[in-house]
């Protein structure tokens, strides 16, 4: 099972949108709550290559981007092949 991580934010509507995609997946993954200011944050901005937006989703450590782009892989085919391993 790979792992994923998915910064969030108290009452982000994309956040939750995330977090039901992988729960209806069926996905594990670790939520890291990540406020502005915060040092989650600071650490999904450096890992995320700059983006200040949340959610910041990682599968196996490598950022996929935010909830557009998570929902743009599903719509393509190929989430699926990154969560599978």
């Amino acid at each position: 099972m790979p792992k994923v991580e998915i910064y969030t934010q108290f009452m982000c509507p994309y956040c939750a949108r995330a977090i039901k995609l992988l729960t209806e997946k069926g996905v594990a993954f670790t939520e890291i709550d990540a406020p502005s200011g915060s040092a989650a944050r600071q650490a999904a901005f450096e890992r995320s290559g700059g983006k200040t937006s949340v959610p910041q989703i990682f599968i196996n450590d490598v950022g996929i981007g935010g909830c557009d782009d998570m929902m743009a892989l599903n719509r393509a085919g190929k989430l699926d092949a990154l969560l599978a391993g």
